[in-house]
């Protein structure tokens, strides 16, 4: 198998992460994960800095200042505005100057992205007016009432509209910012920076397997083994009703469980894992189609091209010179 190398981009995607007292330090590190450096393994395309209304020190939830010293006018260069949370007390309004200096980022044609509870500087720009957004869970309900014209759905993990992006609970946003370097740059150098971190390049499930219990009542089975076993045989023909042998449960309570923890069917999870596995394998190495579709378990080429238009809707070949042609441009 040749791998190909990850050519560095010779005018990195610049996120400018927009920070507000006090500032959660999770999520910005979160962010900083994701787009900062990586060191000489995987090649840099994003260039990340942070600013703030009022350069200075900034004080955060962990007892500590950070020292910001670029103020608003940072977004005028922004490909990406990232708001990493906005932890102000309940009915605080976000500073006009804030609300201006996103809209005018979001004019000018960069993506602007809430993580956590940063949904509500979006909102109170007006970007997430009809639209469905993620937030927290626990801060659904407040945002709903304070801006009711934002759809929100305290169940996903993110939504993405590409020009504006939210996403749940802190963790989340890792989730979120993963899906956006895809889109970016591919979903091979997604799952470089991914492997770096020790986490999934995508993450199953919803928020609410996270949110709070009721007291009462049974909890219910997690599909983390199954799907962990899952993915280690995307090669091999997997039947719904082997994966209800191996969870020891009945196909009809194991499609049940994948439609209430996951929101699709077994059979459309384990497609979507072999077609992301197909799309890496197309961007990283040279393998022929059919070699690819054996290793991802969809048993020939045929198949391959029929699932991944489906999916996708281009054809393998369209899909791998698109993105030789654009890393070839970046090189």
């Amino acid at each position: 198998m040749t791998l190909r190398s990850v050519p560095s981009s010779p005018t990195p995607h610049r996120v400018v992460a927009l920070l507000g007292p006090p500032q959660s330090t999770f999520p910005l590190a979160c962010a900083t994960e994701v787009f900062g450096d990586h060191g000489p393994a995987i090649p840099s395309r994003y260039a990340l800095e942070v600013c703030t209304e009022h350069p200075g020190p900034v004080r955060t939830q962990a007892g500590y200042d950070m020292l910001v010293t670029t103020g608003l006018d940072a977004l005028d260069r922004a490909d990406t505005v990232l708001v990493p949370g906005w932890q102000q007390p309940v009915g605080t309004e976000v500073p006009s100057a804030v609300v201006t200096a996103v809209r005018q980022a979001h004019r000018r044609g960069a993506r602007i992205v809430g993580i956590c509870s940063g949904a509500v500087v979006l909102a109170a720009a007006g970007l997430l007016d009809g639209r469905r957004a993620a937030t927290h869970w626990a801060r659904a309900a407040e945002l709903a009432t304070r801006f009711p014209r934002v759809r929100v759905d305290p169940a996903v993990l993110y939504v993405d509209h590409g020009d504006v992006a939210t996403s749940g609970g802190s963790a989340a946003g890792v989730d979120l910012c993963l899906h956006l370097v895809s889109a970016d740059q591919g979903a091979a150098y997604a799952m470089r920076i991914a492997r770096q971190m020790v986490m999934p390049p995508h993450r199953e499930g919803c928020q609410l397997q996270y949110a709070e219990l009721p007291t009462n009542g049974p909890v219910a089975d997690s599909l983390a083994p199954l799907l962990e076993w899952l993915a280690g045989r995307l090669d091999q023909p997997v039947s719904v009703a082997e994966m209800a042998v191996r969870s020891q449960v009945s196909a009809r309570t194991l499609t049940r469980r994948f439609t209430e923890q996951l929101g699709i069917s077994p059979g459309r999870w384990l497609l979507d894992r072999r077609i992301a596995a197909t799309r890496a394998l197309l961007e990283e190495t040279d393998l022929p189609v059919e070699t690819i579709a054996h290793r991802v378990g969809l048993s020939s080429a045929v198949n391959l091209r029929r699932r991944f238009h489906e999916a996708l809707r281009t054809t393998p070949a369209a899909y791998r010179r698109a993105f030789r042609a654009d890393t070839d441009k970046a090189g």
